[in-house]
């Protein structure tokens, strides 16, 4: 049988409206009472009904997180890594998939599921800096990625053209100066493909290398088939390269598998570096180099500033003109497909 509030108020020697106030972090509680019913609440083994005690507060306990495609392995390991920083915040997280659809994403911050929520993380991809306004809303709302910018709310992000260049700068200082950039978006201004395309070239230019077009490969959404595709064309167009920057690890996953079938060794004739370094990149054959950009503090900074902003929202606190951008660290990971250090 559950335990109830009124076994913590008897093993503790105080009323059940005492016991109420503690769960509820009330303030004027003295140190001595509360270690008491604490005490009382962890031997029983007690556990506060949070549904009705977040409803007396106007709240659902439950955040919403939109992303555009959990298929994508950085999108899937993003949301565990949101879950679990909620979870330590006493949150749950509603997961919302936008398919990268215009209609859905504006769908996710006007429509009827926003009601069930505290707040929302969101990670657009359809919207642009034409659709500013869409992001103008009357609750807590932590903007990811680089689609928007300038749109007043609290917005985490990563460091794209630093990572970027970063990661062509590997490629160089490991002696490659035919290097093809895949998952180029054509027309693109802002967004990752934009700005990691962005750092590529900065890198190149930096080094005194041409910025030949022929060996920058355009692909729809990044995934291990269209990077397969991509390189697959490369192959076959007959450019000459000796290595491979590849836009997210599925794509670079494609064009590990491509390679091997045109035989080409790894890192020996292409090396081959990749992004967000998801869990697979450390099983692939080679092991793939990448770029850690951050996902664990892009989810912990989402959740807290997030929750921060519910819980200011509650009390009165909360100053809607004034908001937070993180620019989440980067880490290059340097694996066997561009040559591990002697």
């Amino acid at each position: 049988m559950a335990t109830t509030m009124q076994d913590v108020a008897r093993l503790a020697g105080v009323s059940i409206k005492t016991v109420s106030n503690v769960v509820n972090d009330y303030p004027h509680i003295s140190a001595g009472t509360r270690a008491k019913v604490e005490k009382a609440i962890a031997q029983l083994g007690y556990e506060p009904n949070l549904t009705a005690r977040n409803l007396r507060r106007g709240r659902t306990g439950l955040i919403g997180l939109a992303l555009p495609e959990l298929k994508l392995p950085y999108f899937a390991e993003l949301a565990d890594s949101v879950i679990v920083a909620a979870e330590k915040r006493g949150l749950r997280v509603l997961i919302e998939q936008t398919n990268s659809q215009r209609e859905r994403e504006i769908d996710v911050l006007h429509g009827s599921v926003r009601h069930l929520l505290d707040g929302l993380i969101f990670s657009p991809l359809a919207l642009g800096q034409d659709d500013v306004r869409q992001l103008r809303v009357e609750y807590p709302l932590v903007v990811l990625g680089e689609r928007v910018f300038d749109h007043g709310n609290d917005h985490v992000t990563m460091s794209n053209v630093e990572a970027a260049r970063a990661a062509t700068t590997h490629l160089i200082d490991r002696g490659r100066t035919r290097i093809a950039l895949v998952g180029s978006h054509a027309g693109e201004v802002v967004g990752s493909a934009a700005l990691r395309q962005r750092g590529y070239m900065e890198a190149l230019i930096r080094a005194g290398l041409p910025v030949d077009q022929a060996l920058i490969r355009e692909t729809g959404l990044w995934h291990r088939a269209t990077g397969a595709a991509a390189m697959h064309d490369l192959l076959a167009s007959g450019t000459p390269f000796d290595a491979v920057f590849a836009l997210n690890d599925a794509l670079a996953i494609g064009c590990l598998h491509e390679l091997h079938e045109a035989g080409r060794s790894i890192p020996g004739d292409v090396a081959l570096i990749g992004f967000d370094d998801i869990e697979d990149a450390a099983y692939t054959s080679p092991t793939l180099s990448t770029i850690s950009p951050g996902r664990e503090q892009i989810a912990e900074r989402a959740v807290d500033l997030l929750a921060k902003r519910i819980e200011a929202r509650a009390d009165g606190s909360d100053d809607p003109d004034r908001f937070v951008r993180v620019d989440a660290e980067f880490e290059l990971i340097v694996r066997e497909s561009t040559g591990l250090p002697a």
